[in-house]
């Protein structure tokens, strides 16, 4: 028995030898917060900034509750139940991203112009911080909330960089994120290139964001093809959902077996459809 303990004691202290040898990698920390922020994120660009991730989550576990009930006591079979309250219960989730996706794109259009009105607010002489709160009365018309939050922080407090980290929050916004950190270099460290500057980046936001309308639209068949192979058979189960005898099949053991099988193989044709067919979207690496 001693010796069972004796190298017990000597495993753990070579195991912390080695766990010593190795430092926190400042991405593994970031990979942890990625999924509870990255939620938020497409919550707050989806314009529900008053919803939180648990209530988005609990908004899908009661809505898989609610269908499975129905369909279960509609068609009386567990497993054709569970197929539809999961996917059920993406439905909300489905929803935030899309509708992200959305606003995320229409926003791509207007940032060119509300750089543009920065730099000629500093080309006027106005200092930055009045620069950007303008925004507030003059830039594009779905930016101008975030932008008059942050006139209104400003003018309470005058603290700068704080009220730079909130609007970045209130955006949650790739672009968003580069011009609030290039604003922020321009304003400690100076300098007569802040017009060139901001030019520069509308003119590159402009060129980007013509380059991926276009490849938006060619490959915007394969998404399109891709939810449509993934509903049309799961469309035609809801329709023999109408007939008891039809879906007394599926009440089975085989019947169980297929219908997982198939729910499987449709989500995983699905992602790897859109992983394929949509280009990918900008990550918020200045948070």
């Amino acid at each position: 028995m001693s010796g069972v303990v004796l190298g017990l004691l000597l495993g753990t202290g070579l195991f912390c030898l080695w766990w010593s040898c190795w430092v926190p990698s400042a991405a593994g920390a970031a990979r942890r917060l990625t999924v509870g922020h990255a939620l938020r994120d497409q919550l707050v660009q989806a314009g529900y900034e008053a919803i939180g991730p648990r209530a988005l989550l609990s908004a899908s576990m009661l809505a898989a509750a609610l269908v499975g009930m129905v369909m279960l006591a509609a068609t009386d079979v567990p497993s054709v139940a569970a197929c539809f309250a999961l996917m059920a219960g993406y439905a909300p989730l489905g929803l935030v991203r899309m509708r992200a996706r959305r606003r995320r794109a229409s926003l791509r259009d207007l940032w060119p112009d509300a750089v543009d009105n920065i730099a000629s607010g500093v080309r006027a002489g106005l200092a930055l911080p009045e620069a950007l709160s303008q925004l507030g009365q003059r830039g594009p018309e779905e930016l101008r909330p975030a932008f008059m939050a942050f006139a209104d922080d400003y003018r309470a407090s005058g603290r700068f960089n704080e009220c730079l980290d909130r609007l970045k929050d209130r955006l949650s916004d790739p672009v968003g994120d580069r011009l609030v950190e290039s604003l922020r270099i321009a304003r400690e460290v100076g300098g007569s290139d802040l017009g060139r500057l901001l030019r520069t980046l509308a003119t590159f936001l402009r060129e980007d964001g013509r380059t991926r309308a276009e490849l938006e639209t060619r490959q915007g068949w394969t998404v399109n093809a891709a939810r449509l192979a993934v509903a049309a058979p799961w469309v035609v189960l809801g329709m023999l959902c109408t007939r008891p005898e039809s879906i007394a099949a599926y009440a089975t053991g085989t019947g169980t077996v297929v219908l997982l099988a198939g729910a499987a193989v449709s989500a995983a044709a699905y992602r790897i459809m859109v992983h394929l067919g949509r280009l990918p979207e900008d990550e918020r690496v200045l948070r």
